[in-house]
């Protein structure tokens, strides 16, 4: 009896014949849906006399596969036919131009800093990092900064709790910290980049946010001319083998001897220009001889060892490298500016 439906559910699927979406589903609820007819059929296995259930079986399994690829494939033939309809709707013209998407350039600030790190480690440098929040000591006191000397004053820096945490106006603090670590008994040589705040009004050559890159050697018998070969080491990598420094007397709490660092203008060669200020020469840097007190709160005894320290703001020699009157052009996101600097990378290694 139950062979005879079987037979004829499958004489009724070779007359079926699937095109709609409706057809198709009506079809899966008819014959595969729990309510199915096919399902039906598979309750009635145990009511099957055991020595006919073992063929029942095989003919409902053979049933139920033609069955499902029957739905299946009307499914993949209903499925083909819309996307091949897609396909006209949207066709696309290959002839047509394609759809120029601008790109960036890699952050100006950080290659310049890249460039000053791995002229620094050719020479033995170590790239070292402190915390941005710092404590006072640290900042002021232990770089030879008294209290009450105006680079405390509030309206410069920014200071979180009282007046013993703030933000770090320099990145000095980290050199203290690595002497320091040092503990009076090793050479130090390392260079320490890293952001840094101070209060400021934001305008085309100053921000409350600033990249510092200053550098520290300690050792013994170091003096005044081994500053200057480092410094005329990093100008020549940034701006040309014809560029010359030269230093002129300064003053900072925490080098004595101090200078500034002054290097011939690459723009102009001397002769004087915008760039220069028609000097022929154009101040990058702040440097000198580590002062004795610094040595000395630090760990290091001023009678054997000496060194040098020296600082360069980031921005200003990226100003200076790409010819930029105005320094925010680094931290938005303009990709006209993006682009200008990529193509004086570009022409600078052509």
């Amino acid at each position: 009896m139950k062979q005879e439906e079987i037979k004829a559910i499958l004489d009724e699927l070779k007359r079926t014949k699937l095109q709609t979406e409706e057809e198709i589903q009506a079809f899966k609820a008819k014959y595969l849906g729990k309510k199915g007819k096919i399902s039906i059929l598979s309750s009635f296995m145990r009511e099957i006399d055991p020595k006919e259930r073992k063929s029942f079986g095989e003919e409902l399994n053979q049933l139920r596969s033609e069955a499902e690829e029957l739905y299946q494939s009307a499914l993949t033939k209903l499925e083909e036919a819309r996307l091949e309809e897609k396909l006209q709707k949207e066709s696309i013209d290959i002839t047509l131009p394609a759809t120029k998407i601008r790109q960036g350039a890699p952050n100006i600030l950080e290659k310049l800093i890249e460039e000053v790190e791995e002229v620094c480690m050719s020479m033995g440098y170590d790239v070292v990092d402190g915390p941005e929040i710092e404590e006072d000591k640290y900042n002021f006191e232990m770089l030879n900064i008294p209290k009450g000397h105006p680079a405390r004053d509030a309206q410069d820096t920014f200071y979180i709790e009282g007046e013993e945490i703030l933000l770090r106006s320099q990145t000095s603090p980290v050199q203290v910290r690595t002497m320091l670590k040092g503990k009076g008994e090793v050479p130090i040589r390392v260079i320490c980049p890293g952001k840094t705040y101070r209060r400021d009004d934001d305008d085309a050559t100053h921000s409350h946010q600033f990249m510092q890159i200053e550098g520290l050697l300690v050792d013994r018998n170091i003096s005044l001319s081994d500053l200057k070969g480092t410094i005329d080491v990093i100008v020549k990598k940034l701006f040309g083998e014809d560029v010359e420094t030269r230093f002129r007397p300064s003053y900072y709490q925490f080098t004595e001897p101090s200078v500034e660092v002054d290097i011939s203008c690459f723009n102009c060669k001397g002769k004087g220009c915008s760039i220069c200020k028609k000097t022929g020469w154009i101040t990058i840097a702040g440097a000198g001889v580590v002062h004795p007190n610094v040595l000395r709160m630090s760990g290091y005894d001023p009678k054997i060892w000496s060194g040098f320290a020296f600082g360069f703001g980031a921005e200003r020699m990226a100003m200076l490298k790409y010819d930029i009157q105005d320094l925010r052009v680094f931290y938005n996101t303009d990709l006209r500016e993006l682009k200008r600097f990529d193509r004086k990378e570009k022409e600078e290694n052509d």
